[in-house]
């Protein structure tokens, strides 16, 4: 089995590829960015399997997905991702993703997760799973991108924009203007206020 892993975090990206090439009977060849990522499909040709960081900077993950689809010639591609979101997860596999894989799996299940999906399978956590199918959508919800539920779960459960920008593995500046974009959109004064709206609605 061929794999190309693309990451920008270099220890996740090194962890990765040496725990699937230690596993046995999977090629890995790991790349720093999306453009890299591209270089190879173009070079290499098709991989079994295409595994791309939802989070790399610069760059428009859903749109990366789609054409990774293309570049791959219609083999698998899969998504990476430092958030277990429900509706992420819907969302790369509604766009053609061959999977949602969280990195806070266990190297196991990641190996597995990869066979299967070189195999031509569709891959998703089992939890995720039950709560993408149990999860209500809510009207308070319309208008809000799939980044931006993440920061107003973050909100609700009272963390820091430092706390939520680490987890998210994005700058704390960019956690700051979802915030504001949150509060224009929620017609809220502040996150307390934000938090409250979604906490009445019986959100997270």
């Amino acid at each position: 089995m061929r794999v190309l892993l693309a990451d920008d975090h270099d220890m996740v990206r090194e962890t990765i590829a040496a725990y699937l090439t230690a596993d046995g009977g999977i090629d890995v060849k790991a790349v720093c960015d999306a453009h890299a990522a591209f270089d190879a499909m173009q070079t290499d040709g098709s991989f079994d399997l295409v595994l791309l960081d939802y989070q790399m900077p610069g760059m428009n993950s859903i749109e990366v997905l789609k054409r990774a689809l293309v570049a791959n010639g219609g083999k698998g591609v899969a998504i990476l991702s430092g958030s277990g979101s429900p509706r992420l997860a819907k969302e790369v596999l509604d766009a053609g993703a061959a999977g949602f894989v969280p990195k806070t799996i266990s190297g196991l299940t990641l190996s597995n997760a990869v066979k299967f999906m070189c195999a031509g399978e569709v891959f998703i956590p089992h939890d995720l799973l039950i709560e993408s199918t149990v999860a209500p959508t809510h009207p308070l919800l319309d208008g809000l991108s799939p980044r931006q539920i993440q920061v107003l779960e973050g909100v609700c459960n009272a963390k820091t924009n430092k706390e939520i920008a680490r987890e998210l593995e994005l700058e704390e500046v960019t956690i700051k203007f979802h915030v504001r974009t949150l509060c224009r959109k929620l017609e809220v004064q502040n996150r307390t206020q934000a938090a409250l709206a979604a906490k009445s609605a019986g959100l997270f």
